[in-house]
């Protein structure tokens, strides 16, 4: 959940819960940091062209931070701390979710298709106070989902899904895997199966504690809704 105000992205419920990235018309210069005092807002996933231009997978709300000219912040992969780029320009891709960008100094595909991997990061500085009830999606990955009516454990978010509407992408608990006496079958020992990812809608309605602190928060789902998701 991740938006100012003129990007909040509503859901059909009352008192919605919102995601916030903001950007800053002139990125703040920084010196040496720790890989986490940065944050990322997009990542080089392709080429596009022959001219140099990548594929911009964004995590950001905001598109002109991959449209607007100017400074920006890029590390590759094996590096700890970006370094600094010159945007010249950008466009959205609508039906793709993509950005493609244009580098100074990246003038063909062998230039950009060294890029592949790297991120694009902005200081965790620049980000502005959050209101209540507004939070960065990079705060909510990790957090544990508890049934509110049973206290027990749905999963873990792992994504904050946009197209739309906020969604949480969580991952269930891996279940005990049940081992059979090796003396009493001649069967090969059963493999763990993986559960899909249980999708809930971000809103106060369905998620009214988010508990930053112990690194929680409480599910009270509709009826139905996690058995439309198994």
């Amino acid at each position: 959940m991740m938006a100012i105000a003129r990007y909040r992205r509503r859901d059909s419920l009352s008192s919605p819960l919102f995601v916030r990235i903001t950007m800053k018309q002139q990125p703040s210069t920084p010196k040496t940091r720790p890989s986490d005092e940065w944050i990322e807002i997009g990542k080089i996933i392709g080429v596009q062209g022959l001219n140099g231009e990548v594929r911009v997978y964004p995590s950001t709300d905001f598109p002109e931070r991959f449209e607007e000219p100017g400074q920006r912040w890029l590390k590759y992969p094996n590096q700890s701390t970006p370094q600094s780029v010159e945007l010249v320009q950008g466009r959205l891709i609508e039906n793709k979710g993509i950005f493609i960008v244009q580098l100074a100094g990246v003038s063909d595909r062998n230039q950009a298709e060294a890029l592949r991997g790297c991120v694009f990061l902005i200081p965790e500085g620049d980000r502005p106070h959050l209101e209540e009830d507004e939070y960065y999606i990079q705060d909510l990955i990790g957090l544990v989902a508890i049934d509110q009516r049973t206290g027990e454990e749905i999963g873990t978010v792992v994504e904050i899904l946009t197209a739309g509407h906020d969604i949480l992408a969580i991952k269930p608990p891996v279940a005990p895997l049940e081992i059979p006496d090796i003396s009493e079958t001649s069967d090969p020992p059963p493999k763990r199966k993986s559960q899909p990812n249980i999708l809930i809608p971000f809103v106060k309605e369905i998620v009214p504690i988010v508990d930053m602190a112990n690194r929680r928060m409480e599910i009270n789902p509709p009826p139905g809704l996690l058995e439309v998701n198994n």
